[in-house]
Parts: structure tokens; sequence; C-alpha cells
């Protein structure tokens, strides 16, 4: 059992900064990977970046690269997502997800566990 609490959501202007945090306590040792993923009104939920537990790999979404970077404090249990050079299209729900099965990192439907989910709105 694992649990995930997202926060750092927020309202910012494009072209600001924002950096999510992810909280993750339970049963962590069966973990492969988390991620990040969103959902933009009127869209499906997509995979924004992703990162290997052990931390030693990450994956970002094309739309993405280049201004957001996915890290995670081992110590802590923590996953974070910096996002600079925010646009309005960035505008979602940001969830957190922890997948124990060995399955595309881009597959939303092969993660475990998901956060709450935290609101990202950019404005012009």
């Amino acid at each position: 059992q694992v649990q995930l609490v997202e926060s750092g959501g927020g309202s910012v202007q494009a072209g600001g900064s924002l950096r999510l945090s992810c909280a993750a306590s339970g049963r962590t040792s069966s973990a492969k990977a988390m991620a990040w993923f969103r959902r933009a009104p009127g869209k499906e939920r997509e995979f924004v970046a992703g990162i290997t537990w052990s931390g030693s790999s990450t994956r970002y979404a094309d739309s993405v690269k280049g201004r957001f970077t996915i890290s995670r404090d081992n110590a802590q249990n923590t996953m974070y997502l910096q996002m600079n050079s925010l646009k309005p299209e960035d505008t979602a729900v940001y969830y957190c997800a922890l997948k124990t099965l060995r399955v595309p990192q881009t597959l939303s439907a092969g993660y475990d566990y998901w956060g709450q989910g935290t609101q990202v709105t950019v404005s012009i």
C-alpha cells in the first residue's frame, strides 16, 4: 500500500515557474518508477515526465522537454517537478503516480497508485 500526496500547484503567469512535490509513503519497496501525468480541460490524461525509483533515468513528453525537470529525493521519498517557462497550454490538473510493474512509463494504466491531483493554472 502506497500513499501519494501532491502539493505546490497554483496559478502563475505565462513564463513563470512552479515546483510540484509528491510525497510517497507506505510500502514503496516494490516501486519501479514514478511519474507526473496531467489532464487538461477537454483532453485525456497524458504523460508529462517520469523517473526511475532510483532516479537514475528520466523521460519527458516532447511538449515539456527543456522546460520541466523531474527529480527525486530518495531520503524523503519525494518527487519533484520543476516547471519553468510555463505556457497557458500547461494548465491542467497534475497527478503524481507510482508503478510497481514493468510496463511502459508513459502508460497511465500501468501505474498502481495515484495522488489526488493538484491544479496548475497558467494565465496569459
